[in-house]
């Protein structure tokens, strides 16, 4: 496949799902690293109008499962989110985020992810480390 067939894949995976309701669109993809974007407005807000931290982690664990069950390169597994660990460092009230998550550790059964999200201006906003656990899919 094709980076942008990659790109276009997981953009339709996300069709009904928690990604769609978030406004989560995948726009690259490398050797080693897979970006998402999604926007920040009211529907991703915390109370106090700024960007929720549940919202950067699902976000983060949205786009490093995919590039494990992307890098993993096989029909024939699931992949599982197991761990995950945030450090936001960084408030945003609008505009957009972006998560980079670049593999670290690229193992049969597990798989450890670092995603960074910055915000427009390059800002870092959370720092999020996450584990991934691959299993046989049950036909």
């Amino acid at each position: 496949m094709t980076n942008q067939e990659i790109i276009a894949a997981c953009n339709k995976m996300c069709q009904n799902t928690l990604m769609e309701t978030l406004g989560i669109e995948f726009t690259e993809v490398g050797e080693d690293f897979i970006v998402a974007k999604m926007p920040v407005t009211s529907k991703v807000h915390q109370p106090d109008g700024v960007l929720h931290g549940g919202a950067s982690v699902a976000l983060a664990e949205s786009v490093g499962s995919a590039g494990a069950f992307i890098f993993l390169n096989s029909k024939e597994v699931v992949v599982r989110g197991i761990e995950i660990a945030a450090n936001h460092v960084k408030s945003v009230k609008d505009g957009y985020v972006y998560a980079k998550a670049n593999i670290i550790h690229k193992g049969r059964t597990t798989q450890l992810w670092q995603i960074k999200i910055t915000d427009d201006h390059k800002n870092l906003i959370s720092l999020i480390k996450l584990t991934t656990l691959t299993l046989p899919k049950n036909n």
